[in-house]
């Protein structure tokens, strides 16, 4: 089990800037395969709010494809864990990931969205037309995006990472 693995975290992480802490989800769907055939779960409202939103856009012919859903807390330390054996430190890894406990994608409310022609987990998917329709319409289906630019939780730029989640 990851879990038991030891991340020394800064002694003010998640408290300057604040940042809450999520519980794992405890009931869990399956979705759909994600861009890479892995099979992606999330909360049942999440996952019915993101096939309703999947087939609006669909209408207007633009294509919302999930990259990953749920992600578990031990999940979320295998890749802390893999970043320090590359040689990466905390600091570094902290600027583009969140610690284990910390993660939206815990509550399986959480979805990262990607489109074809545009690389997932890039900021470039802030030039989509699918990322135009997300800022149009995913507040209708209760989505949001709460790593924007400058968001007080300091976290980087995501414009792939939407949520059902209120901050």
């Amino acid at each position: 089990m990851v879990t038991d693995i030891k991340i020394e975290l800064p002694k003010d992480y998640g408290v300057d800037p604040y940042l809450p802490r999520y519980t794992e989800a405890s009931e869990l769907v399956e979705v759909e395969a994600n861009v890479v055939g892995k099979m992606q779960l999330l909360e049942s409202a999440t996952a019915q709010a993101w096939q309703d939103m999947k087939a609006a856009a669909a209408k207007d012919d633009i294509v919302l494809l999930i990259v990953s859903g749920f992600r578990s807390v031990d999940y979320q330390a295998s890749i802390f864990q893999k970043k320090l054996a590359a040689g990466q430190t905390i600091p570094e890894i902290l600027k583009v990931n969140v610690a284990p406990g910390y993660s939206q994608h815990h509550t399986g409310q959480a979805i990262d969205i990607a489109t074809p022609g545009s690389r997932p987990l890039t900021e470039e998917f802030a030039e989509t037309e699918a990322f135009a329709w997300l800022n149009q319409h995913a507040a209708e289906f209760g989505f949001s995006m709460p790593y924007t630019r400058d968001n007080p939780f300091e976290i980087a730029y995501e414009p792939w990472h939407w949520s059902r989640l209120k901050t």
